[in-house]
């Protein structure tokens, strides 16, 4: 990897436009020749609104790794001038789950919390995430029968959903509102929300708050076998002040579900579009289906869920030359980052084969607490994928949600045949 390099002097129209490029459906569809450009200004690059835009994998690497570096937590959000984006109710809401939350928090949290998808963990789920994903596959396969199937509606954004709700023990009626709210609350972690879609976040933030907070309060009167009466149980052993422990646990119940669905659902569909856009090697994963964890590899680093992800400085800091001052934001451009030809031989080519390093599940102590759920998925549906639909095709350009920093895909609209 070559030496990180300075920003020379930007123009700020440049990146603004690049940005509003990035955030249409057409720029979402292919973003790897802005990411070049924003490569090319620099590995650090001064955001015209404030702080620093972070383009190399090794600075991004460095950064997601580093304890000097902190998340933009309740406290950091409530000192901000923006009070139409970071005071937004939405906004607060996510200030308290675990990826915002900095130490001593966030250890506190964790360690309570453990290794919920551990090997054995993961293993037990197993047989269940076949099932669901044979059943999803088995209405998509009939779907296919009468034309054209959207896999991102009766696929990809089924598995997550069925998936974690059926961990949690939520009913399955409420699985149709939980992943509308999910959609929709995102967007406050978006880096510029406009003032409709805040509103949007905001209210389906307090759906989630009244429905999660309900989902505690009835666990905390029926006790079960479930994960939300396990961390109740948990929490009581350290926390005294039952009204603080509970509200710890709905912070970490609404994260897991927010985590769960908006960001697998992407590395699903991703997935299996890039193998239908590249049918020699969905080919050769058909004969060498022991390459699926591969597979998944390089779409996590081709076309990662999270393209862009927020530090702060704890204080003031050189960064490759650059002077950031303590408490000023990076973003940590993951999409671009993931295609630095520094680190990656040829990295705009998808390649199953190339076995390389990621930043899609973060890092250091922030690292991805459900990425082997989220392989888990993948590698199920992939797996059946292969063995009962030959033959698929993509029949209609697919569409994206404008967005920059999480990666959403609306439709997939495939064939058979």
């Amino acid at each position: 990897m070559q030496p990180a390099l300075a920003a020379a002097p930007v123009d700020r129209r440049s990146v603004v436009s690049l940005f509003s490029r990035l955030r249409t459906a057409e720029g979402q569809s292919n973003p790897l020749p802005l990411y070049a450009e924003l490569r090319a200004m620099g590995d650090i690059v001064p955001a015209p609104w404030g702080g620093h835009l972070v383009t190399s994998f090794g600075l991004c690497h460095q950064l997601l790794r580093s304890r000097s570096w902190r998340v933009p937590d309740r406290g950091w959000r409530a000192r901000q001038v923006d009070a139409t984006r970071w005071s937004a109710s939405a906004s607060r809401q996510m200030g308290g789950t675990m990826p915002m939350l900095n130490p001593p928090h966030h250890t506190r949290v964790r360690r309570l919390v453990g290794n919920v998808f551990d090997r054995n963990a993961v293993a037990g789920m197993r047989a269940s995430v076949e099932q669901t994903t044979n059943r999803l596959l088995d209405r998509f396969e009939e779907e296919l029968t009468q034309g054209t199937a959207d896999f991102c509606a009766l696929v990809s954004e089924e598995l997550p959903v069925i998936t974690i709700g059926e961990w949690l023990q939520i009913p399955p009626n409420d699985y149709a509102l939980l992943r509308a709210l999910t959609h929709d609350q995102v967007y406050t972690q978006e880096l510029f929300p406009t003032p409709s879609q805040l509103t949007l976040s905001d209210e389906s933030t307090r759906q989630l708050h009244e429905y999660f907070t309900n989902l505690v309060n009835e666990r905390r009167r029926n006790p079960g076998d479930d994960p939300v009466s396990s961390w109740l149980r948990a929490w009581d052993m350290q926390e005294p002040d039952r009204e603080a422990a509970d509200k710890d646990v709905y912070f970490l119940t609404l994260f897991m579900v927010l985590a769960a669905l908006e960001t697998t659902a992407h590395v699903l569909s991703s997935m299996v579009r890039l193998l239908l856009e590249h049918p020699r090697q969905l080919n050769w994963l058909r004969v060498h289906p022991e390459q699926i964890p591969d597979a998944i590899e390089e779409t996590l680093r081709h076309d990662p869920p999270i393209h862009m992800i927020s530090r702060v400085a704890s204080e003031d800091t050189e960064l490759a030359g650059v002077t950031v001052r303590k408490n000023e934001m990076v973003q940590i451009m993951v999409g671009a980052a993931h295609h630095d030809p520094d680190h990656f031989a040829s990295p705009e080519v998808f390649d199953i084969s190339r076995r390389a390093s990621h930043l899609s599940f973060g890092g250091g102590i922030h690292y991805c607490l459900g990425n082997a759920l989220a392989r888990l998925e993948a590698e199920c549906l992939l797996t059946a994928l292969l063995e009962r639909l030959p033959g698929l095709r993509i029949s209609a350009p697919p569409l994206w949600e404008p967005r920059v920093a999480f990666r959403r895909l609306i439709t997939l609209p495939v064939v058979r045949g």
